[in-house]
């Protein structure tokens, strides 16, 4: 197997959506501050890069809606942060 540097690209943004996922539960990293969903937005757009090489329409699908979810988490998250 051949790899690319879009499928390093899209392992760094593997290791950024599930560091993250395991911070969170680990109790290491707040889910609602905004380096939660900013770092699993990354990810996510890294993940997206590397499929310009290997499309996958399954994985582009769910990767838009992680996405999406985490412009709505940084959204909500820098709205609560200027309440404080």
């Amino acid at each position: 197997m051949h790899l690319t540097l879009p499928d390093f690209i899209g392992f760094a943004g593997v290791a950024l959506v599930v560091g993250t996922y395991f911070l969170s539960q680990v109790g290491r990293m707040e889910v609602r501050r905004p380096l939660y969903p900013g770092l699993n937005g990354l990810g996510s757009l890294l993940i997206l890069y590397s499929l310009s090489n290997t499309f996958n329409a399954a994985s582009f699908v769910i990767e838009m809606f992680w996405l999406l979810i985490s412009a709505i988490g940084l959204f909500r998250a820098f709205r609560l942060k200027s309440k404080e």
